[in-house]
């Protein structure tokens, strides 16, 4: 099938820079003692998250209790849900799927822990556990050190519970454009981790795991070498935001878009907001040879993409 046989909108891989991708990852990670576990929400395709732990990535990253039942249903045994579960129908859920893989969960309160533990009890399962630390989100996790020994203190003496360390996600500093003041951030939060960790093991709890990082900080996590686990996600695909960070990794997804109105001054595809991603920064438009397209403004509806005073001449 041709590109022009398709029915758009369409998402289109460029197989051979996904492959690029992979390997500029795996080549990034090489000897360093930083492992990738993936985020799953980047693609949610099964296949994808198989060939991602069938080139060396110790397990996946989701979000949430369905996806985490995705993954599993399709084989995937070691599965971290980078998040808090609080509701009691779906702590009985990760309880279960506990069963059935080796289930990570993040906690940040002492009530939601026992919970957990109490439903893990009752199954007969073992969670395993990351206690989030709170690195400048301002989101979900503890905020002090003084909070987090209290809670790790308590996730290791609760029974159906395996405490294994510290979720530190700064999905702030993924985006800064300019290195030095990602490297900055970085530098930063990694003197307050290394503080927690002394704290905890001065207390005699071990931290197997440092889990989080991103692909705009993945380069920057790989030299420190103080995580052990990396969430990145979006290497595989990119996008318009990350292109700009100077990183060693292509777009190599696209969506494939139809001139269905030309009047002068305007013309409109047949993608808008249902189809393009506009949460950071519009979308790149670029011609059937991957050159930007030039043009005054874009603006978008829900199933049209309107381009003013366009310059470029489309086939």
């Amino acid at each position: 099938m041709k590109l022009y046989q398709l029915e758009t909108p369409a998402l289109i891989v460029d197989e051979d820079v996904f492959e690029q991708n992979e390997a500029a990852m795996e080549a990034l990670l090489d000897g360093t003692r930083l492992s990738l576990r993936p985020h799953y929400k980047s693609h949610k395709c099964a296949a994808i998250a198989r060939r991602q732990i069938e080139r060396g990535a110790i397990g996946m990253t989701c979000a949430k209790i369905s996806e985490a039942e995705d993954l599993i249903d399709a084989g995937v045994n070691d599965v971290l849900i980078a998040n808090q579960i609080v509701e009691p129908s779906k702590i009985r859920r990760a309880a279960e799927l506990a069963r059935l893989c080796r289930l990570t969960v993040c906690v940040d309160n002492a009530e939601n822990a026992e919970a957990l533990s109490r439903a893990a009890g009752f199954v007969g399962s073992e969670i395993h556990v990351l206690v989030e630390y709170d690195i400048g989100m301002a989101r979900c996790g503890v905020d002090t050190p003084e909070a987090y020994l209290a809670l790790a203190s308590l996730a290791v003496s609760l029974p159906g519970l395996v405490y294994d360390g510290i979720q530190a996600y700064a999905g702030h500093v993924s985006h800064m454009v300019s290195e030095a003041e990602r490297q900055r951030f970085a530098d930063g939060i990694a003197t307050r981790l290394n503080d927690l960790i002394a704290r905890l093991t001065k207390a005699g709890i071990a931290v197997k795991t440092v889990s989080g990082g991103s692909t705009g900080t993945a380069e920057i996590k790989a030299r420190q070498g103080l995580y052990t686990e990396l969430h990145a996600g979006s290497y595989l695909f990119m996008d318009s935001t990350y292109r700009a960070l100077s990183l060693p990794f292509r777009n190599s997804l696209f969506l494939l878009a139809t001139v269905v109105s030309k009047r002068k001054g305007l013309t409109i595809l047949d993608a808008g907001v249902k189809s393009l991603g506009f949460d950071q920064d519009d979308p790149i438009c670029l011609d059937a040879d991957g050159t930007p397209l030039v043009m005054d403004r874009l603006e978008a509806n829900e199933e049209h993409l309107k381009l003013f005073g366009l310059r470029t001449e489309l086939a």
